[in-house]
């Protein structure tokens, strides 16, 4: 049984977030619209258009007060109503250009909130609150569906699917940026090397493994078998979307690299990456690898501890 103090000290918690968050207040993040207007905006905006069904669904509202919602957005011009390029008969709802407009401003107010209270915890605890939330909304969206686990419908696919070279790109950038300052020098140096890779794809020892959530890429990993040479396999773009982590996911995203690897004999598979990354590690080394030299180096775009790991041909039982 869940311990009675920890439950309290959550709902504590969560009291004092709702009221620091502005959700006590007839409107939120600076703008003149309810809370359950601000989220639409947010959602269509992340989600691109959808209809009135999906939203409520999205936001766990009664229908009709999604439609009464939409119709003052609507009515405000941050709004309009489109044919479903898949059937006309169905209206889904986007943003106009004001809308994407007051979507930025909604954007720019939530991140200087986010980035202002983070200032206030150390690294260590931001990644905490960082991963606690994800968790927790997960646990919590994993009860209003009935479901055990909230990543049971992630399925893994391989090869190219449309739209993987920017979730990739999106993932590290978002993740990086949050966690360790990294800028645009990174996120470019990603997209770049990704798009190369992609059109190496199909070519003998190259794979692409993709955690799939309703069409959307939430996880990936590559194993390049090409660019380091000697029958050695470089393990790239080792990344999940927030939503995923916990979840089990990393694990098997890697088994299936390290399977691959296996099967097709490489002589050894090397990564690179920085210090403070203890998750991550503890699963490299669950597979093997073995950490074999460290440096200050810049090839993130700031000055880091990096780390090569690496894992042999015969170190690939230690799993």
């Amino acid at each position: 049984m869940t311990n009675l103090l920890m439950i309290n000290d959550i709902r504590v918690s969560s009291r004092r977030m709702v009221r620091e968050w502005g959700f006590m207040n007839n409107t939120l993040a600076a703008t003149a619209y309810s809370p359950s207007a601000v989220h639409t905006l947010l959602e269509i905006d992340r989600q691109g258009a959808m209809t009135a069904v999906q939203l409520a669904q999205v936001l766990g509202l009664e229908k009709s007060s999604v439609s009464r919602m939409l119709a003052k957005l609507i009515k405000a011009g941050e709004l309009q109503e489109v044919q479903s390029p898949q059937d006309a008969r169905i209206k889904q709802l986007q943003l106009t250009e004001q809308g994407k407009i007051c979507v930025s401003r909604i954007n720019d107010h939530a991140t200087t909130q986010v980035a202002n209270a983070l200032e206030h915890l150390d690294v260590s605890q931001r990644r905490s609150v960082a991963r606690g939330l994800s968790a927790y909304a997960r646990a919590l969206e994993a009860c209003r569906y009935g479901i055990a686990d909230a990543g049971h419908d992630i399925e893994i696919v391989t090869g190219y699917t449309p739209s993987m070279i920017g979730r990739i790109t999106e993932m590290h950038a978002n993740y990086y940026s949050l966690h360790y300052g990294f800028e645009y020098f990174f996120e470019s140096k990603v997209a770049a090397g990704v798009a190369e890779f992609a059109g190496r794809l199909d070519e003998k020892g190259n794979r692409i493994w993709l955690a799939m959530h309703h069409g959307r890429v939430v996880g990936s990993v590559v194993i390049d078998g090409q660019d380091l040479g000697n029958n050695e396999a470089h393990l790239r773009w080792f990344i999940l979307d927030d939503d995923c982590r916990g979840s089990g996911m990393g694990r098997k995203l890697l088994k299936e690299a390290m399977d691959f690897c296996d099967r097709f004999g490489f002589a050894a598979v090397q990564l690179w990456t920085f210090s403070g990354l203890d998750a991550a590690r503890r699963l490299y080394e669950s597979f093997g690898f073995r950490l074999v030299k460290e440096w200050q180096g810049e090839q993130w775009g700031k000055t880091m501890l990096e780390q090569q790991f690496t894992r042999l041909k015969e170190d690939s039982s230690q799993r």
